[in-house]
C-alpha cells in the first residue's frame, strides 16, 4: 500500500512536471506565431524557434514520445492517452499535430518576415 501511494506520488510529480513543460513549449509555438504575425522577429523569437526544433529532435530520438512518458510508465500499468499529463484527453491525443501546424506556421511567418 505505501508503495501504491509512493508511485502515484511520483506520477503525480512526472505529470505536473510534463504539464509545466509543456506549457512552456506552447508558450513558445505561440510567442513564434505572434512574432510572425506582428513582425516582431528578435532574439527570444529565435530562442522559441530554437527550442522547439531541438524538442522536436528530442523527440523524434525517442519515437515520438517524450522523455517523460518513459518516466511516468514506471509508476503506473495505465498507458491510455494523457496519463502522463494533465490535459484533456483530446487535446493530449492531437497535441503534436495541432501544435507542429502552428509551429509551421508561426515559422513560414518567421521567415516571411525576414525575406
Amino acid at each position: 500500500m505505501a508503495q501504491r501511494i509512493d508511485s502515484m506520488k511520483k506520477l503525480h510529480l512526472v505529470k505536473l512536471t510534463h504539464t509545466i513543460i509543456w506549457l512552456i513549449f506552447v508558450a513558445a509555438i505561440l510567442y513564434v506565431c505572434y512574432a510572425g504575425v506582428f513582425n516582431k522577429v528578435n532574439r527570444l523569437a529565435w530562442w522559441c524557434i530554437g527550442a522547439v526544433v531541438f524538442e522536436g529532435i528530442v523527440l523524434l530520438v525517442n519515437k515520438w514520445r517524450c522523455p517523460l512518458t518513459l518516466v511516468a510508465y514506471k509508476y503506473t500499468e495505465t498507458r491510455t492517452t494523457g496519463f502522463d499529463i494533465y490535459l484533456p484527453a483530446w487535446l493530449a491525443k492531437h497535441n503534436k499535430a495541432i501544435f507542429t501546424s502552428l509551429f509551421f506556421i508561426g515559422l513560414a511567418l518567421v521567415i516571411w518576415r525576414i525575406l
